[in-house]
């Protein structure tokens, strides 16, 4: 069991490791540590050139690769709002909770700023609301499509050409064959990127620590405790609502008595998908029906990522307060909130959606390319107890649905 741990967890081990010691040199060397920055913006440039083809290719053979059905529709319009309720819920918790804690207090918006040459945020003052999606989601010419600052707009256009591919049917199949194989060589490319990573990130941290000090090591300390915290109140609170929900008391106490091994599983493996079949095997003695359990599950690992969510609000939520960028103003938070959904939900259905949305952030808030790599250290140091709420939450949510699309009782 211990050699199964560590191997699933080797990769994030390592890369924590590299950041820590990438964390001690800068602290050591101070200024001069800005002789590793070469190295960072090598790795940096490498996972920027990838991210179109990912966008493009996994996306549009996703939806190319759709069977037009119908059979399905109770369980899955039930699975929707299931799913989009408690994203909310827990999109909303991530604002309230960063707001409340700001764990980015205490760091100098200056001089981060001028570390990572802060850009201005797109969309300047006196542009409509209308005039902005417009510009978020479409571009003047096909050859804006390939910049990285235009990833929404990508989007859509890969969305587009992968239903068109779809409707096709069989004159489309040479083509879809082709997005296939792109997004195949385009995964197996970032994750021969992704073996820089250790160095990569290490090398930009030491950077960063050497010409910030320790805030930042602070603000990174801060943020996992905070996110911890958040997740315990959860996973026990929020968790026993939603099974109350399905069940009344007797709900509550089915979900706790078949909770453990999903749970456990989602902290071993850091895996959702490795957890797909436990958290079957979980949903169906907690009394979800096999159809129920074997259709919503695999869906509810790809779009039902409530730990995702929260982790993403506080990823852009930490890039607002370090930049010193207002995040106050009430249609600010509204859009923070839509923008963790977006990433957290959505774009985790997506191969390799991990870095395509931790850039979509960066291209819809405008902030610097550079703070990708801040980004990259939040989501490494968040991933096990993210991946139990993103995991372990789909037994409770396959309850819910089972109430209302079975009318299954508990007492």
């Amino acid at each position: 069991m211990k050699v199964k741990f560590l191997n699933n967890y080797k990769s994030s081990i390592i890369l924590l490791v590299s950041i820590l010691l990438g964390g001690i040199i800068g602290l050591i060397m101070g200024e001069k540590a800005k002789v590793f920055e070469p190295i960072g913006n090598l790795f940096l440039n490498l996972v920027f050139t990838i991210l179109v083809p990912i966008v493009f290719f996994s996306i549009s053979s996703a939806v190319s690769n759709l069977e037009n059905s119908k059979k399905l529709g109770r369980i899955l319009g039930i699975s929707v709002i299931v799913f989009a309720v408690t994203a909310i819920i827990s999109g909303l918790i991530g604002v309230i909770s960063f707001k409340l804690f700001n764990p980015a207090s205490g760091l100098d918006p200056a001089a981060i700023g001028s570390l990572l040459k802060d850009s201005t945020v797109k969309g300047a003052e006196g542009v409509g609301v209308l005039d902005k999606i417009v510009s978020g989601i479409t571009v003047g010419d096909f050859s804006q499509l390939l910049s990285r600052s235009n990833l929404l707009a990508l989007m859509v256009f890969s969305i587009l050409v992968g239903l068109a591919t779809m409707l096709c049917k069989e004159k489309g199949k040479a083509f879809s064959e082709f997005l296939n194989s792109g997004t195949a060589v385009s995964m197996k490319l970032i994750s021969l990127i992704m073996y820089l990573a250790p160095i990569g990130l290490g090398a930009y941290f030491a950077n960063v620590v050497g010409q910030l000090g320790g805030q930042i090591i602070k603000g990174y300390a801060k943020i996992f405790g905070l996110y911890v915290g958040v997740s315990i109140i959860y996973f026990f609170g929020f968790f026993t609502i939603y099974a109350y929900v399905a069940g009344r008391k007797e709900g509550v106490l089915t979900f706790w008595k078949h909770s453990a091994e999903p749970s456990l599983t989602a902290l071993a493996t850091c895996s959702s998908a490795a957890c797909i079949p436990v958290n079957i095997e979980s949903a169906k003695k907690m009394g979800v029906s096999d159809l129920i359990a074997n259709i919503v599950m695999p869906i509810g690992v790809n779009i039902h990522k409530d730990g995702s969510v929260i982790g993403g609000i506080y990823k852009i939520m930490f890039l607002f307060a370090i930049f010193g960028r207002d995040f106050g103003d009430f249609g600010v938070l509204i859009s923070i909130l839509a923008a963790g959904l977006l990433i957290g939900a959505v774009v985790g259905a997506i191969p390799g959606g991990g870095a395509i949305g931790e850039m979509l952030i960066l291209s819809i808030f405008g902030f610097p390319p550079e703070a990708l790599a801040m980004m990259l250290v939040i989501a490494t140091i968040i991933d096990a107890p993210a991946t139990v709420l993103n995991s372990a939450g789909n037994t409770v949510c396959t309850m819910i649905i089972s109430r209302f699309a079975d009318k299954k009782k508990y007492d």
